[in-house]
């Protein structure tokens, strides 16, 4: 499914990232459907958003980067009636 362009218009604090998760696979390899209560929380998305860099740390991130982050990481947001996820820089863990 082709995720839409996400304008999302606003500024984060320093060393935090906005991210638009990717939607979780509704089917496996083999076909066999993955029903909601089974379906595991993606951990990918792409990035919308970064904040300034903290004076200790530059930010590697940028705008339109997907990246690969923590299970229990960041904070969920609803913004526009979309779905995002506001993580430090540190809760990256893999820039593809």
């Amino acid at each position: 499914m082709a995720q839409k362009n996400a304008q999302v218009k606003g500024k984060i604090l320093a060393g935090k990232v906005l991210v638009k998760p990717h939607e979780a696979e509704t089917k496996t390899a083999s076909g066999i459907i993955i029903p909601d209560s089974a379906k595991e929380k993606p951990r990918q998305g792409t990035v919308v958003l970064i904040g300034a860099p903290k004076k200790d740390e530059e930010m590697e991130v940028k705008k339109g980067d997907v990246v690969l982050y923590g299970k229990y990481s960041g904070q969920e947001l609803t913004i526009d009636g979309e779905e995002y996820l506001l993580l430090s820089q540190s809760d990256i863990l893999f820039i593809q």
